[in-house]
């Protein structure tokens, strides 16, 4: 809150009608989200009680406001996170990130559910420097995975270091190559998903191709292995990408009809019991017994498993590769023993 803004606000006549959060949004210049909590939190009274973000305002009531309408600036927090570090020099930085993990704060209920266990934060730890060009919430941070998806992530520890890097993104140079294994039997040997990616207007957490102007998307696949078990058919393939939208390579394999085992999110069951039968209600899931008959998957099927990109200062080319982790392989080896073959 500006220091100039008054601890108490008369409503003046005027603003007669209007409901109190839309009132104060104005008024204190901070988002409506921001002014709800702030009222849901008691630190926003209407003539010294506590009110509720919908109420009409008659004119003449005394608002009074704390001093700490603005939330503190975000910022990573040093936590002491191992790092599996594959590679690492004064400029640049390869972990292999394990599923789970945040690669930098995102949206929570509280700072806390946001900024605690990221990758950012262990990178604090770890590195005395890290690129600023991403602020202070994403040091070093030049591309991204998501938090269910392991494997290679680059980071720069330098400002030179990440614009050359990004140079490279923007410039389709860095070869980045991941390992899925879907539902279904994916008929052709090779393909590529050409299909733009936007946001979905209903369910904002996901993403869509069947919205016209998204943008541009372009995943190559290769089928490794094709899978016939007694839990269904699976197809495990070698994913390169020639962009880094979000979600791209989920929202890409399920627009074929082929979602990555353990994304629920896009399509793809929480369980599948020997027959055939996919169970995909949360409920039913974790009703379920666990016997031989049923198997899961905590985590989406996808890993980062190899990266190529040129030296952000030396220009010498670097090339790393990154095994399936131990739940993602004891997960084949499980169908393997289910295999109709």
């Amino acid at each position: 809150m500006p220091a100039s803004f008054p601890s108490v606000i008369v409503v003046p006549a005027e603003a007669a009608g209007e409901r109190l959060d839309r009132f104060l949004t104005a008024q204190l210049d901070v988002s409506r989200a921001r002014v709800q909590e702030l009222i849901r939190e008691n630190k926003i009274q209407l003539d010294d009680a506590p009110t509720k973000t919908s109420l009409k305002l008659r004119g003449g009531e005394r608002l009074s406001v704390v001093n700490d309408v603005q939330r503190p600036a975000l910022r990573g927090i040093a936590e002491d996170i191992a790092l599996d570090i594959l590679y690492e020099d004064d400029n640049v930085a390869v972990i292999n990130k394990p599923a789970g993990m945040m690669v930098h704060m995102g949206a929570g209920a509280t700072e806390e559910a946001r900024n605690r266990g990221t990758l950012v934060n262990a990178l604090l730890h770890h590195f005395s420097t890290l690129s600023g060009v991403g602020g202070e919430t994403r040091p070093g941070i030049v591309h991204r995975l998501d938090k269910e998806t392991s494997g290679l992530i680059i980071v720069a520890r330098n400002d030179n270091a990440h614009r050359k890097l990004a140079e490279q993104f923007a410039s389709r140079e860095v070869k980045k190559t991941y390992v899925a294994l879907v539902h279904g039997a994916v008929t052709q040997e090779r393909g590529t998903i050409s299909k733009s990616i936007a946001r979905d207007p209903v369910r904002r957490i996901r993403m869509t191709t069947r919205l016209a102007g998204g943008r541009t998307a372009i995943s190559h696949y290769h089928a490794v292995r094709r899978l016939d078990t007694t839990f269904g058919g699976f197809t495990l393939l070698e994913v390169k990408i020639d962009t880094g939208r979000t979600h791209q390579i989920r929202v890409h394999l399920s627009s074929m009809g082929h979602p990555i085992v353990g994304d629920w999110l896009y399509g793809a069951p929480r369980e599948m019991i020997a027959g055939g039968q996919r169970v995909r209600s949360k409920k039913k899931a974790n009703a379920a017994s666990n016997d031989a008959d049923r198997i899961s998957l905590s985590r989406n099927f996808l890993h980062a498993s190899a990266l190529e990109f040129l030296h952000p200062r030396t220009g010498k080319k670097i090339a790393l590769q990154s095994p399936l982790p131990p739940e993602l392989s004891n997960f084949l080896e499980t169908l393997d023993a289910r295999s109709h073959a």
